[in-house]
């Protein structure tokens, strides 16, 4: 829910969205039309969530992407680790 969260606040829309159970996990699959800008505030945010472990383009593969979003000094394991504490 987190996940959808985020991009509503931004009042984008949701043109498809598919949840589905990944073994233990769950996969969330989102078609998004956004800029750059969003694109590293929606990945920041999204790895700020404890439990998301990857963040990715899908059919487009967007150069934006592939870029250093998350802010340094946040350590990504210790969130995660904590939250499974």
């Amino acid at each position: 829910m987190r996940i959808l969260n985020a991009a509503s606040r931004r009042g984008l829309d949701l043109p498809y969205v598919r949840a589905e159970q990944a073994e233990q996990d769950h996969q969330v699959t989102l078609v998004l039309d956004v800029n750059a800008k969003q694109v590293g505030q929606l990945y920041r945010e999204w790895y700020s969530i404890a439990d998301v472990v990857h963040v990715g383009p899908g059919a487009a593969h967007s150069d934006e992407w592939r870029g250093h979003h998350p802010p340094t000094g946040v350590s990504i394991e210790t969130q995660r680790a904590a939250a499974r504490a």
